[in-house]
């Protein structure tokens, strides 16, 4: 090797000593969603932009961050944690499409859901006036003629990862897995009116509501109704339950009445967990955020019903369709005293 060539290779050695060994960092190009079609957007997303940009203007002040370094908008954030959501992504997917990294939609799920969670008292509350009361009244009355039903309660599982610890047999449920027991009351609408989302899934029903703030509420007089609920609930002035063994017409019919109301519930879950998809598989991320996601998409299925978004497959929701006409006396505020079950089955069957 000659002297010339002797320099090249020594040349070549120093520097491949000085260049450090480190992955090269690589930018993701993002795209702006809102340039999509109606129909393409709708189709990656499962909501109209006008639901997108509904949501993005409610929680704009709390999800915004400082925009140097190249921040990632409120918009693109909304769009990045529904679609997580809504299709039950894997946020690796989610990432990739939307041009961010994973820990950053880690990190933004969990901004919009507390944004969104502390929105809740706005989008998910009971009946606040007589007036609320007797028009959700009529909304269930108009299903099978069952009177005075101000609410449909519920619960339903929601899968979550092991949970570790001495605590960790008290999560699974009935059906063999770790999950939280959620307990809902909707109306007819199915429209989420109360929730409570912190109880380990092997909690019995029962037990969620006896120690339930709504039950407080209807102890005290607060409403001019009453509940519907399965066998699995005891049997009170304010929640009302089926009739084991009917051995009269009259129960017969109440029972009914009773079975096709109270599915109100059933299709509340069904539609609030097809909307967001996540809820069907479940989460993988901590319990507390769990809690956190669920509060949020319940206030996102109650704003998607108040728009009257729709899913394909799913049975439409018209929020605005017009009530059954009442005559003059049944749309009176109602004189509503709490009654025994019996007493009210030989009123009004």
């Amino acid at each position: 090797m000659d002297y010339q060539n002797y320099l090249n290779v020594l040349d070549m050695w120093d520097a491949e000593e000085e260049t450090p060994n480190r992955k090269r960092k690589e930018y993701k190009e993002r795209r702006d969603p809102f340039l999509l079609s109606d129909e393409d957007f709708k189709t990656k997303y499962r909501f109209t932009k006008n639901y997108i940009n509904k949501i993005v203007n409610l929680i704009k002040e709390d999800i915004v961050r400082d925009t140097r370094g190249c921040g990632v908008s409120p918009e693109l954030q909304v769009l990045t944690a529904i679609r997580t959501w809504a299709r039950q992504e894997v946020q690796d997917d989610a990432a990739d499409l939307h041009g961010l990294s994973q820990q950053s939609i880690t990190n933004i799920c969990r901004r919009v859901a507390a944004a969104l969670a502390n929105k809740a008292s706005s989008f998910i509350y009971m009946p606040r006036s007589i007036y609320e009361q007797q028009e959700v009244m009529s909304e269930f009355r108009a299903i099978c003629g069952m009177k005075h039903t101000v609410g449909a309660i519920d619960c339903t599982h929601i899968r979550i990862k092991k949970v570790g610890g001495p605590s960790s047999q008290y999560y699974i449920n009935r059906k063999g897995f770790y999950s939280i027991n959620v307990q809902v009351v909707c109306d007819a609408k199915l429209k989420i009116r109360d929730i409570v989302a912190r109880w380990r899934g092997s909690t019995h029903d029962s037990r969620i509501f006896n120690e339930s703030r709504i039950k407080e509420r209807f102890e005290s007089g607060e409403f001019s109704g009453h509940l519907i609920g399965d066998a699995g609930y005891a049997l009170t002035e304010y929640l009302f339950t089926p009739v084991n063994n009917p051995t009269t017409q009259r129960e017969e019919a109440y029972n009914r009445a009773h079975i096709m109301t109270r599915n109100s519930v059933e299709r509340c879950f069904g539609l609030w967990k097809n909307r967001f998809r996540c809820l069907l598989s479940g989460f993988t991320v901590k319990q507390e955020n769990a809690k956190l996601y669920i509060i949020a998409l319940a206030v996102l299925h109650n704003i998607a019903i108040d728009m009257g978004e729709q899913i394909e497959g799913i049975e439409a929701l018209d929020p605005d369709s017009d009530l059954p006409s009442l005559s003059p006396q049944e749309n009176e505020l109602p004189i509503y005293e709490p009654t025994t079950r019996n007493n009210y089955i030989l009123r009004y069957y």
